[in-house]
């Protein structure tokens, strides 16, 4: 699995012509978590599914281990002692991400109520503060629902990170930052966009908890 720049040329050499874009995408979200910001990630079917997997090797460690700072592993161990102890041991440091795919209530609500194109654009306008970054991935660049995120994010403030297939389609337009993987097929852009998440992944974490 790459985890840094040079194996993920090496292993998908065809990323080489949008490794400027990936290194946006890292100095942006860099920038938002240095800043007390979150990322809110959003997509369809397969794209929902990796929504999902870029919140859990954010939201804990992925390569590295990310133990929690002492100050509060001090007040836990205040309040409850051993048991306090042992909890910080088994907790890690978190970049704080949000799936908006994954809200299975609050998305069946909105589409029965006012339709499922809406359901991501309602959550952005719950969630989302100036300076977040909104990570929105769709294949072809066209999902209604991802395009409508994206506007109540640029509208609101947020960062928009275009995360689709060859072209960008109005994701695209819509982006401060459009990583488009070089291939128009759903299930080769799915694989391209998987290795570039792992490597987006990878190295934000390098860069809050090094070695």
């Amino acid at each position: 699995m790459p985890i840094d720049e040079r194996t993920l040329t090496h292993r998908y050499p065809m990323l080489m012509s949008i490794i400027p874009e990936i290194r946006e995408a890292c100095d942006l979200l860099e920038r938002a978590f240095r800043d007390g910001k979150k990322l809110l990630v959003c997509g369809n079917g397969g794209s929902a599914a990796d929504s999902e997997h870029i919140v859990g090797e954010l939201m804990k460690g992925f390569i590295r281990r990310r133990p929690v700072g002492e100050g509060l592993r001090e007040r836990l161990e205040g309040l409850a002692g051993s048991e306090g102890a042992v909890l910080a041991e088994h907790l890690q440091e978190a970049l704080p991400a949000i799936s908006l795919s994954s809200h299975t209530s609050l998305i069946s609500a909105v589409g029965n109520d006012t339709g499922y194109e809406y359901a991501f654009a309602q959550q952005v306008l719950g969630y989302g503060q100036p300076g977040d970054v909104l990570l929105a991935i769709t294949t072809s660049g066209n999902s209604r629902n991802v395009v409508h995120a994206c506007l109540v994010a640029r509208a609101l403030g947020l960062t928009v990170i275009g995360f689709t297939g060859e072209g960008g389609g109005k994701v695209g337009q819509l982006s401060h930052c459009l990583i488009a993987a070089p291939d128009k097929e759903t299930a080769h852009v799915q694989e391209l966009q998987q290795a570039i998440y792992h490597y987006i992944c990878a190295e934000i974490e390098r860069r809050f908890f090094p070695e």
